[in-house]
């Protein structure tokens, strides 16, 4: 097909779906082109997890997120002592900070079936508030929907990260806290990445409202076009 015909295809895709927006907004119908408006959420949210996803677990993804980026678990903040004048030095805190955002990767690889299967279930009475809401809306009913079911699941897979990774880093932090032992920093940290894997989604969603066209979806396009 010729770049021609598939803009022509995906104006077509568009106008219908904008039509629809048009028509549903005037008769309360909770369909798009045949799909429900909850199919046209689960689309959203399935492109920006994905999208959230792939950046959260590649190297460094959470050290180069504008949003996603670990500070130290706030139980260091509590010991003083030893603990206290360790993190005095900031080299050593920046790469102690390194280290946890590098084992929050190992997180968001067990989160991300748990987040797509939420995805897959996700059921709404106010569809069309989803889409028509706040540029993190769908991200927002999802996480409510899934409440802190992420952080019981991710637990064991980050203290078995911390355990693995043998660092030296968290090795001198470990020798040197009284009181804190990897599955207590593990637990501290699940929290943590819970709430940077629902910031990074959310800036997914929003990029993609903002351009539904570089999804290549017509679906989305003509829906969040359409509103």
């Amino acid at each position: 097909m010729s770049d021609c015909a598939k803009g022509l295809v995906r104006r077509r895709a568009f106008l219908a779906g904008a039509a629809s927006i048009g028509l549903l907004a005037a008769t309360g119908c909770a369909t798009l082109g045949g799909l429900s408006l909850v199919d046209v959420i689960r689309r959203l949210l399935e492109r920006a997890s994905a999208n959230a996803f792939a950046r959260l677990t590649t190297e460094d993804g959470f050290w180069n997120s504008s949003v996603a980026r670990l500070g130290l678990p706030e139980v260091l903040g509590d010991r003083g002592g030893t603990v206290e004048g360790i993190l005095v030095s900031s080299m050593f805190r920046e790469q102690l900070q390194r280290r946890f955002n590098r084992v929050a990767e190992a997180g968001a690889r067990r989160a991300a079936p748990i987040v797509a299967e939420g995805v897959r279930t996700i059921g709404t009475e106010n569809a069309l508030a989803i889409l028509k809401g706040g540029p993190q809306a769908a991200t927002a009913l999802l996480r409510g929907q899934l409440g802190s079911g992420l952080i019981p699941a991710m637990i064991p897979e980050l203290g078995n990260a911390l355990r693995l990774a043998s660092d030296p880093v968290l090795s001198r932090l470990l020798s040197s806290a009284t009181g804190i032992d990897l599955a207590t920093l593990a637990q501290a940290l699940s929290a943590d990445v819970d709430s940077a894997i629902w910031k990074e989604i959310g800036l997914a969603e929003e990029q993609i409202r903002d351009n539904p066209e570089s999804t290549g979806d017509a679906v989305l396009i003509a829906a969040l076009k359409g509103l």
